[in-house]
């Protein structure tokens, strides 16, 4: 498995070729545009901030590639959809529909944005000129349709009732970023995190604020990135008795020089921190006490940071994962950067799910522990991280486990492949050079995917258990085992969703095995008797969906557009 690793690095390391962008037309469009250099580098900040997740000048993200656009449309156009995509859009506009047909999302309004911003975004756009075409690199035809199967409706309905409304954190759209919610071990206290720089305690469905880290860590940002901020958060099972608590954050990189991190003629444009924090009074309403940092990691944009940490609930005292610390790790967008070099191999940390003994010695830096028992913690290579657990993900979004004793991560794709996996120590799950079940070109392009070749078995990488493609949805939003009783109708499923269109969707549990694809069904949700979506609720364009689950085994979901927070009921009068 490691020769087949590094030969990869090789390959990926010595061979970056860039691919054709957009088409743009020859006839200039673009009117008066700024070209001085202040006015250039402020929408070059502007754009890493609140564009960078979505688009880059090389290939297709969750939107189109933006190099030569200012050639291809006027700049009042690109100011007018930057204001109001859906407006314009719904004005029949004929380059707007062709984009929302071929990317099935519609981007969010930044109408806050003054004209000295837009013409500023507008700038540093025309800097950025139409790639040029180069010859495909490899043979073979891409899929069009990767997963024709359509996911079908099952008829379970569940109702939804509203349980508490976070405040709202901004007048930009998302209006709150409510990430993750988790109970606390012992009091089953429920928690939900805002990116922005809160955490928050549910007091009979009231949230008050728990832990501001923007006044514990000055250096705290939330910019650039839909991801970035305060991102999650995890109990120490003996909370009650040790106080402990683990978060991560993001920062500037620079002052303080990581653990993980790469060459310095790359990039860099945020550092993820975890922390340890030891609370004064672990019954305190509102927390007080002070951390100690564990360790940076340095990567190359603001998505597909370090969203989850969680610890195995299943697992007791004396059990060999008691107390250990899962972490989920981006890819950091290096491979959207063109930089596929920087993963998918054993002495990086990026695109890999790590476990750590928090409360251990023998890392590098003598802030943690590695396990023994972890995979590659003693495979006889000084430049393995033995923090490393599973690798080859581009976003290991959440991570939870089965009363079978599944771990299960979902995976947020690229271009084409959501999916969830069945998480074993030591297994190569693929990415960049698999999205799902399905070739993946980096060096070409990550809008496309293959038919896996005839000798695949020899790269021994674990596909998933369950996959749709971006003809269902864009993004999944991973979930959990259903445990609860209000819903029996659920019981024995993993329910999750999508992101960006906010459809729920379900696994049976027992359907979930290695070397084969569980179906996924749809289930649907009513709100006051009445059939509805998330998106009806929020009244957007786009879910933002997260789900989370309390003690007894219920499950909440919400949209970050608007802070409401339903808990998942029973439908009497739809579930007889």
């Amino acid at each position: 498995m490691k020769t087949f690793v590094a030969a990869v690095v090789f390959a990926l390391s010595t061979g970056l070729i860039l691919f054709n962008s957009c088409n743009t037309q020859s006839a200039e469009k673009t009117g008066h545009i700024a070209s001085d250099s202040a006015m250039i580098a402020k929408g070059k900040a502007i754009f890493r901030s609140n564009c960078g997740p979505c688009h880059n000048f090389i290939q297709d993200g969750i939107g189109p590639r933006l190099s030569g656009v200012t050639a291809a449309m006027p700049a009042e156009w690109i100011k007018q959809f930057i204001k109001d995509p859906g407006l314009v859009i719904q004005s029949g506009d004929e380059r707007a529909k062709q984009l929302y047909e071929k990317f099935h999302t519609v981007m969010p309004s930044f109408a806050t944005y003054s004209d000295d911003e837009l013409d500023a975004i507008v700038a540093f756009l025309h800097t950025e000129k139409a790639q040029e075409e180069s010859v495909a690199i490899a043979p073979g035809q891409s899929l069009l349709d990767p997963i024709p199967e359509i996911i079908q409706r099952s008829g379970i309905e569940a109702g939804l009732e509203l349980v508490a409304q976070v405040p709202l954190s901004s007048d930009e759209t998302p209006n709150t970023r409510i990430n993750k919610m988790a109970a606390q071990p012992g009091t089953g206290q429920l928690f939900i995190v805002e990116l922005r720089g809160v955490l928050y305690r549910l007091q009979d469905n009231q949230p008050s604020v728990y832990m501001d880290l923007r006044a514990l860590r000055p250096a705290f940002i939330d910019k650039p990135g839909m991801g970035t901020g305060f991102g999650s958060f995890a109990f120490h099972p003996e909370f009650e008795k040790n106080g402990l608590l683990y978060t991560t954050h993001t920062e500037l990189p620079g002052a303080v020089v990581p653990e993980f991190k790469y060459e310095d003629s790359i990039e860099r444009t945020v550092q993820w921190v975890l922390t340890e924090w030891k609370t004064d009074n672990p019954r305190s309403a509102v927390f007080s006490g002070k951390g100690r940092e564990l360790f940076r990691v340095d990567m190359v944009t603001g998505i597909h940071g370090v969203q989850e940490i969680t610890f195995n609930p299943y697992a007791k005292r004396g059990d060999k994962d008691y107390g250990l610390l899962y972490i989920g790790v981006g890819d950091g967008g290096c491979v959207d950067e063109r930089l596929p070099q920087l993963t998918h191999r054993l002495d990086r940390i990026l695109g890999s799910i790590v476990r750590i003994d928090p409360r251990g010695n023998n890392s590098a830096n003598g802030k943690y522990g590695i396990p023994a028992d972890n995979p590659f913690a003693n495979d006889g290579d000084p430049n393995t991280l033995g923090e490393i657990y599973a690798y080859g993900f581009r976003n290991p979004h959440r991570i939870s486990w089965t009363r079978s004793g599944l771990m299960l991560s979902s995976n947020i794709g690229s271009f084409n492949i959501e999916s969830l996996y069945i998480i074993l120590p030591g297994h190569d799950y693929g990415w960049p050079l698999r999205e799902g079940d399905f070739v993946l070109k980096p060096l070409e392009t990550i809008t496309k995917v293959y038919a896996l070749p005839e000798d695949d078995v020899i790269y021994n990488v674990t596909y998933p258990a369950a996959r749709y493609d971006h003809g269902e949805g864009n993004a999944i939003c991973g979930g959990f085992e259903y445990l609860g009783a209000a819903c029996p109708q659920l019981a024995g499923k993993y329910v999750f969703g999508d992101i960006v269109n906010g459809r729920l969707f379900y696994v049976d549990i027992d359907d979930l095995k290695l070397g084969s694809r569980a179906p996924i069904k749809e289930w649907q949700i009513t709100f006051n008797g009445e059939r509805t979506t998330l998106l009806e609720l929020c009244k957007k364009h786009k879910a933002e969906l997260r789900l989370g689950r309390d003690a007894r085994g219920e499950i909440y979901l919400w949209s970050k557009q608007d802070g409401k927070i339903y808990k998942v009921v029973n439908d009497k009068k739809n579930n007889t």
